[in-house]
């Protein structure tokens, strides 16, 4: 999936730091396991820890929202945001300007419920 974005857009390859990618894909599971967290909290948790832990050398925001789109598209929620404020949400997520819990409160407000 990284690959693929780097591709399409732009940027540097490279893993700078395993631990930190282990760790952010580690964390969503771990809220499952231990908080059986729903299904918005842990798309949230994927782009939060992808998004805040910079294990790549480039692309870390791209990949952050791309797991969350997957993981939500692979549980069935019909999710498609607004290019724009999608955009606006992950930089500022990256940027330490959102919360964790507003990420996961943006995608439960924006989501298909139909």
């Amino acid at each position: 999936m990284h690959g693929r974005q780097l591709r399409r857009f732009g940027g540097a390859p490279g893993l700078r730091d395993e631990g930190m990618l282990r760790s952010a894909l580690e964390r969503p599971i771990n809220k499952w396991r231990y908080e059986q967290a729903p299904i918005d909290e842990l798309a949230a948790a994927y782009a939060f820890g992808l998004a805040k832990n910079h294990a790549f050398v480039d692309g870390n925001k791209r990949i952050a929202f791309m797991a969350m789109m997957v993981f939500l598209h692979k549980n069935g929620v019909a999710f498609s945001p607004d290019p724009a404020e999608a955009t606006t949400i992950i930089l500022s997520l990256a940027a330490g300007e959102v919360s964790e819990a507003s990420l996961t409160h943006w995608i439960r407000d924006n989501w298909d419920s139909k």
